[in-house]
């Protein structure tokens, strides 16, 4: 059963940093590609970053030039550096991957950016 765990999400000021990691296992082909989403309660889930084979990886517009999504393919691991956070960050990030024509998410981790 393939199973998404995040981790890295806490408290941090504005300005501060903070690295999610998110580990994909029982997996038994390779992932087609892996994205980090976020949702605030009420708004839609929206796509923050998202990497796939040798492309460039592709960044809202509102984490340009802060967040930095990398994938480690032989532990299946995808990473998400997120530096000089701003409040308007605050979220639940989720991890998402796809396998052949399969999704699979992650529970979730709340990531929250104070003044």
């Amino acid at each position: 059963q393939v199973q998404l765990v995040e981790s890295g999400g806490g408290l941090v000021q504005a300005g501060g940093s903070l690295r999610l990691s998110c580990v994909a296992s029982g997996i038994s082909s390779s992932i087609d590609s892996m994205s980090w989403y976020r949702q605030i309660p009420g708004d839609q889930r929206e796509l923050v970053a998202h990497i796939a084979g040798g492309s460039r990886p592709y960044y809202d517009e509102s984490v340009k030039g802060r967040f930095t999504i990398s994938r480690d393919n032989a532990k299946n691991t995808v990473y998400l550096q997120m530096n000089s956070l701003k409040r308007e960050d605050t979220a639940v990030y989720y991890c998402n991957v796809l396998v052949g024509r399969t999704y699979y998410w992650g529970q979730g981790t709340q990531v929250t950016v104070s003044s």
